[in-house]
């Protein structure tokens, strides 16, 4: 997990508040599906005001808290240049993300991995997925999703808007702490 404040899988950037809510789920007993939080990021990534809203800095990664529908995790996150996420799950939680501005790549896993207890994984020459999503692109995943999210471009901003569910929770564990030297 990341300390409290920043994203999932985001690290140490400037981070900049919290942005209105945007609605809930259908099944706001049950928890939010993948595609209520596909809907949610989508409806976010089309609004033009609350995505001309985020602080860029061109040295490193921005984000906004979302109020996310049915009680889940939403970012919407600035991607400078050539930055990127590293490879990371998001354990127990279904997903998804929407390209609001610009173009990101996702590589992904196509295997399933166990949530906990595994350091390490050797990856084979080329990736089982790779997907571009741009402008108005989401996509929705499920629990043990394992990928990286990239902004390839080499002069132009992204942002994306993120939604989670469950939670992580009130406990918040420091597991890694990225820097910018560490950046893609």
């Amino acid at each position: 997990m990341s300390p409290v404040g920043t994203p999932p899988g985001v690290g140490t950037a400037s981070g900049a508040g919290t942005a209105p809510s945007l609605g809930t789920a259908s099944g706001a007993s049950a928890g939010p599906t993948a595609a209520d939080l596909l809907d949610f990021v989508r409806r976010a990534a089309a609004d033009r005001e609350l995505v001309d809203s985020l602080p860029l800095d061109p040295e490193g990664r921005t984000w906004v808290r979302l109020d996310g529908p049915g009680g889940s995790e939403a970012w919407l996150i600035g991607w400078p240049p050539g930055t990127g996420t590293g490879w990371h799950d998001h354990a127990e939680s279904i997903g998804a993300f929407a390209t609001a501005r610009g173009t990101l790549t996702e590589n992904a896993l196509a295997v399933r991995l166990p949530a906990s207890g595994w350091k390490t994984l050797e990856l084979a020459d080329g990736l089982d997925r790779s997907r571009r999503l741009a402008e108005g692109v989401g996509r929705a995943f499920g629990r043990h999703h394992v990928h990286e999210v990239l902004n390839e471009s080499h002069d132009t901003h992204a942002v994306s808007v993120h939604a989670y569910y469950p939670r992580t929770g009130p406990v918040l564990r420091l597991e890694q702490v990225e820097r910018p030297e560490d950046w893609q």
